[in-house]
């Protein structure tokens, strides 16, 4: 198999589903001759034509609501919003009209849209390119909220949420375009040509929606994580010499309970760990979960690893981080903790 990067294999999806399915089109903003800011759609305007991969104004709540009046009419629209930050402009859409069309209108109308947006820090992006917005979009009835950690889950991950019949927020950990980022700023990088998960198929395949991913499998401590966070919550594991158990989540609606049960019952600890700020955070769903399903089973009370409720600092990069020091101390207190 190809090693590729994210970048790679999120194109290569897209490409795929472009050739292979004449109701799909991607446009956003200078996704079409650029390329994208990221060069995800780099050569798909070239290669389909104006009509399928286009760009369009800058207007998010403008482009999600074409892309839902496209998915009402039988298009499978892909549409990417620049950055994460910028969606909210869109979220009315998103929330009034995409989440709700098929139940408005009895089944009579759906919205197969997919929405790819770069999220997450590690990057200097500062407070306007580095913000987490998934637990907005997990509390809208509706719809899908899909996150990959590697350049194979991507791919299949994308192509399952094109071929999904309900709106899907995809959201891309920017951190990782490139490579695996396991909190260690101050290490050289590492490529995804030397990480098992950049070897992708070139062809078409599917990872399903609400399917966790056991990274590593452990008996004292479970620890979720989704994103880039999944190399840095290993980086922590392996830094403790803990032998915790890593769920990947993969996507946080649909949300694969039953693998996140089973481990808790086992292991009777856990961790959550989220980039984003840890107050009104996917953290407390997951937790509150974890409380109703496997309390008798708990041993210590569950941790939450996150960003700190403040703006993300750009001078305080780092320190908002959730990286692998915070993520070991918990593991310790986790585990130290008496039953």
């Amino acid at each position: 198999m190809p090693a590729m990067t994210m970048i790679q294999a999120l194109n290569s999806a897209l490409d795929i589903k472009l050739a292979t399915d004449p109701d799909t089109l991607v446009f956003g903003e200078d996704v079409g001759y650029f390329g994208g800011v990221f060069r995800v759609t780099e050569g798909l305007q070239k290669k389909h034509g104006l009509t399928r991969c286009f760009d369009s104004p800058i207007s998010e709540g403008g482009i999600v609501a074409t892309a839902i009046g496209m998915g009402a009419y039988g298009l499978r629209p892909i549409v990417e919003i620049q950055f994460a930050d910028y969606i909210l402009p869109a979220y009315d859409q998103l929330v009034s009209e995409a989440a709700r069309l098929r139940y408005r209108s009895n089944g009579e109308f759906w919205c197969p849209i997919t929405v790819r947006s770069p999220y997450g820090g590690g990057i200097f992006g500062g407070q306007t390119h580095s913000q987490s917005p998934e637990a907005i979009f997990a509390h809208v009835t509706g719809l899908k909220t899909v996150i990959p950690s590697n350049p194979y889950d991507a791919k299949g991950l994308l192509l399952a949420s094109i071929e999904e019949d309900d709106p899907v927020i995809f959201l891309e950990p920017k951190r990782l375009y490139n490579g695996p980022f396991d909190g260690h700023h101050d290490k050289p990088l590492t490529t995804w040509a030397e990480h098992p998960m950049g070897e992708v198929p070139a062809g078409h395949y599917t990872v399903p929606l609400g399917s966790a991913s056991i990274v590593r499998e452990g008996r004292e401590v479970t620890v979720l994580a989704y994103g880039t966070m999944v190399h840095v919550a290993n980086a922590a594991i392996a830094e403790s010499g803990i032998d915790a158990e890593l769920i990947d989540l993969r996507s946080i609606v649909p949300l694969d309970i039953d693998t996140i049960v089973k481990s808790v019952t086992k292991t009777g600890r856990c961790i959550i760990v989220h980039e984003a700020s840890r107050f009104g955070g996917f953290g407390g769903e997951l937790s509150a979960l974890i409380q109703e399903r496997c309390f008798y089973h708990l041993r210590a009370p569950i941790e939450r690893v996150a960003g700190w409720d403040t703006p993300y600092p750009h001078a305080f990069e780092w320190d908002y981080f959730p990286g692998p020091a915070r993520v070991t101390k918990a593991l310790k207190r986790c585990v130290e903790a008496v039953a």
